[in-house]
């Protein structure tokens, strides 16, 4: 799957459950492991645990499976990897302790690195 339909269907069945504060986030730059991150806020556990779910049932209902869904005992935090788009849902505490709009943000690129490396 392309990855702008794999953001449309991530960010469709966010919005099917009315998940807040949507955001994406363009990390190709800064690691190999994933191209975007895309997080959403749950009002309580159970509707974190169901926007997850939701995500997971659209992926899969277009042939895609996910490589992994973490956090869903405690569901104050789930990821849901699938691949070029990592999914992390959150209770607003949560992603306002961990902040990963502010982490990867502050994070320098590969081009930064390379210019600091050669003394530029």
């Amino acid at each position: 799957m392309h990855i702008d339909s794999l953001k449309t269907l991530v960010v469709g069945a966010l919005e099917d459950l009315k998940a807040r504060d949507v955001a994406i986030l363009d990390v190709s730059r800064l690691t190999s492991v994933t191209d975007l991150m895309i997080l959403a806020s749950g009002t309580s556990t159970r509707h974190v645990a169901a926007l997850a779910n939701h995500v997971v049932e659209q992926a899969k209902a277009q042939g895609l499976r996910p490589l992994g869904v973490e956090g869903q005992a405690d569901s104050d935090w789930v990821l849901v990897d699938l691949g070029d788009i990592v999914v992390h849902v959150m209770l607003p505490e949560t992603r306002q302790l961990y902040d990963l709009e502010r982490l990867w943000a502050d994070l320098p690129d590969d081009i930064e690195l390379r210019e600091e490396h050669r003394g530029a």
